[in-house]
């Protein structure tokens, strides 16, 4: 008999952007403490705003007796503007968090992988009653408090989060949203550099620059997909990302974006900053900086490839040809 297959709670998004994540979805059991800690917290502001009525209500009582009915209806006002909008205001403005997701590690996105728009965080908080359903009586619990059904059971959140793929509830049905780990995911291509010329420039590159998140998954999904791509397609989208490069970096105008690109990922995910530095071979006096492109000899065209003259070494003439656009 074969042995059941552990269950995934991985899901895998690409974004707008066509760039690929992978999300862990929080489940019933990873939301409900998060519930727990919001529902406290609503209930705690009720409270507040309570204290506030009776103390505004008690001072505006010197004058009228008005105030008693007012600041009763004011106290229904605030529950239902705690209860309903308290999940739909910190969702739509703190990137899909309430403190109680803050404090469990989750918060919710749209199922596209984009961040939870006001709409969405709206309509999933404003099913969040039907979510909640069936309500049980008091006194199923105290048989001598009275029959008022206010206690929700939640079981239909729960059916519908366990057999849909994403664990949604209807209100992130309805709204198209999910809930997920905090923390996602995202893999790098497995990409074998063979080729000289990537460690070669790489070593050119500072190693105070830092790349930035979206800078890494940029570079993460152009050097899986670069090989599907002709030279020429390469440089044309290589090129929007390369050029500020070249010239932070003080390089040549002529190198190759593609090879720019490239470089820049091997020397962010796999050269080793510990390890001993690549053996070079015949392009270890390669030079890519633009205050190298006015030795004797200069910039000259073969074969259709920029190649700078130099009165180095044979060695570095060939690494100029090859490393030209």
């Amino acid at each position: 008999m074969a042995s059941a297959a552990p269950l995934d709670t991985t899901i895998g998004v690409v974004t707008p952007e066509n760039i690929a994540f992978e999300y862990q979805l929080a489940g019933p059991f990873r939301r409900l403490p998060a519930y727990l800690i919001d529902f406290a917290i609503r209930w705690g502001l009720v409270i507040l705003i309570w204290v506030a009525l009776m103390v505004i209500g008690g001072l505006l009582s010197v004058i009228s007796a008005f105030p008693g009915s007012l600041g009763q209806a004011m106290f229904v006002v605030g529950i239902f503007v705690t209860h309903w909008f308290y999940g739909t205001i910190l969702e739509a403005y703190f990137n899909g968090r309430t403190v109680g997701k803050w404090l469990c590690g989750i918060r919710v996105i749209e199922i596209d992988g984009r961040p939870v728009s006001p709409r969405s965080a709206l309509l999933r908080n404003l099913l969040r009653i039907a979510d909640l359903a069936p309500v049980a009586a008091i006194n199923t619990y105290q048989p001598e408090m009275p029959l008022l059904y206010v206690i929700p059971t939640g079981i239909v959140g729960l059916t519908t989060t366990m057999m849909t793929r994403r664990m949604q509830r209807l209100g992130d049905l309805a709204a198209g949203t999910m809930v997920v780990v905090d923390e996602r995911k995202w893999q790098l291509p497995v990409v074998k550099v063979d080729d000289a010329r990537v460690p070669a420039l790489a070593s050119f590159i500072p190693g105070d620059y830092l790349i930035t998140r979206k800078m890494a998954r940029t570079l993460a999904t152009y050097a899986e997909r670069r090989h599907f791509m002709t030279p020429p397609r390469r440089r044309e989208i290589a090129r929007k990302l390369s050029d500020p490069l070249i010239e932070r970096f003080e390089f040549r105008k002529d190198i190759d974006p593609d090879l720019l690109l490239y470089a820049l990922y091997y020397k962010t995910f796999l050269a080793d900053s510990a390890s001993e530095p690549a053996d070079l071979g015949p392009l270890a006096g390669y030079s890519p900086l633009a205050k190298d492109a006015n030795k004797p000899g200069g910039l000259g065209t073969v074969g259709g490839q920029v190649v700078t003259v130099t009165t180095t070494s044979v060695a570095d003439s060939q690494a100029n040809a090859s490393m030209g656009s």
